[in-house]
């Protein structure tokens, strides 16, 4: 007696519009092509510095342009909603047990974002 098992159709474009933790999840992970294209930004920008200050300015100077600004924005849009989701679901990724009980879950994030925010000020106060 072999039956044919029920296999739910599953599409393979757009399986994630389905449940909003799956859009979240994609999300996430489309903010890791902005991150790439601004780390190889900054990659570009070492490369012109190395040639001297004329194509360093030429490279600043590009940057100052509209679409460079938008990119800028948008990066740094996509790299705090990608920070902020992974320090949310930290928790769940790196459970922390100590002794026989876990950490709760909000001081581990919370750790998080204050080591962001003691990193964030102190990269602001080196920087001016």
């Amino acid at each position: 007696m072999s039956r044919k098992p029920y296999i739910r159709e599953i599409s393979k474009t757009n399986w994630f519009f389905s449940q909003p933790r799956y859009m979240r999840y994609m999300a996430r992970e489309v903010t890791c092509i902005f991150i790439l294209v601004y780390t190889i930004l900054l990659i570009f920008a070492l490369k012109n510095l190395a040639q001297g200050p004329e194509a360093y300015a030429g490279f600043l100077e590009a940057l100052n342009s509209p679409l460079g600004i938008l990119f800028n924005l948008a990066a740094l849009v996509a790299a705090v909603y990608h920070s902020t989701s992974w320090f949310n679901v930290t928790p769940q990724a790196m459970p922390i047990q100590r002794g026989e009980e876990f950490v709760p879950g909000h001081i581990i994030v919370g750790a998080h974002y204050g080591g962001w925010a003691v990193i964030s000020l102190i990269m602001l106060f080196l920087g001016v």
